[in-house]
């Protein structure tokens, strides 16, 4: 029996809502990469541009929005928890919880939102099957599936890029509770670290281009948050490994 080879345009009508979609990814892309080189920035001045956002009386809701598309143009979440911590969080520990209860909302959201643009993008791609689908790839996925909270936890802990993890794990259909528990759970450590860095900066120099040396007692803070996330990554990952030895 013989198949038939699908044609260009059946592909086309088929997937035109997504290609529709990544067209208009492509266009903000391009929009912001536009406005990024016509205004002669760099990453300082963007930071600048984004600190002076966040000074207005409006700056915690506009951080949120902003943390939250911030997926869809790739901007850094490491360089934005940073300047949350710089805007919000420096002063008073109560002014630092609240940059901290900012920084987790905002995260959060923009991990959904790029979890669901994975799922979006990978609907049919790797459709979840049995165990006794074979192929590297497939294996690996359904494994993802059926430990979803341990694995993103653990890619959580161990830092690995943000986004990345978000877009994979929807592009992977894991389960949407089980990942933003994970992300929920697995992120407070970096937030908490770079939100105390972001807290150590002196805006005032940020304005004149001249970025202070960093805080030592910071950056062992820091530190110490890394290297207790890698032994919580370690302990999730014997659990993941007995359970599934024990499945076997």
């Amino acid at each position: 029996m013989t198949t038939q080879p699908v044609s260009s345009s059946s592909l086309i009508r088929k997937n035109w809502q997504r290609l529709t979609a990544l067209l208009f990814w492509a266009i903000l892309l391009g929009g912001y990469a536009w406005y990024y080189s016509s205004h002669s920035l760099t990453p300082l001045s963007a930071v600048q541009q984004i600190v002076d956002l966040l000074q207005t009386p409006y700056g915690p809701l506009l951080y949120i929005l902003i943390y939250m598309l911030r997926p869809m143009i790739f901007f850094s979440s490491v360089v934005l928890t940073v300047t949350g911590g710089a805007v919000f969080g420096a002063g008073s520990a109560l002014n630092f919880a609240m940059a901290i209860i900012y920084t987790v909302i905002g995260a959060n959201a923009s991990s959904m939102v790029a979890y669901f643009i994975g799922r979006y993008f990978g609907a049919d791609v790797l459709p979840e099957g049995s165990d006794t689908q074979t192929g590297f790839v497939q294996t690996y996925a359904n494994r993802l599936r059926r430990n979803s909270f341990e694995t993103v936890m653990i890619m959580r802990f161990i830092f690995l890029p943000y986004d990345l993890v978000s877009y994979l794990s929807g592009f992977l259909q894991i389960n949407r509770w089980a990942f933003l528990l994970a992300t929920a759970i697995g992120s407070i450590p970096g937030t908490i670290a770079f939100i105390s860095f972001g807290a150590s900066i002196d805006l005032s120099q940020l304005e004149t281009g001249n970025l202070p040396p960093p805080n030592p007692w910071v950056l062992a803070f820091g530190f110490i948050i890394f290297v207790i996330s890698i032994v919580i990554s370690r302990y999730f990952k014997k659990r993941e490994t007995a359970a599934l030895t024990g499945a076997n």
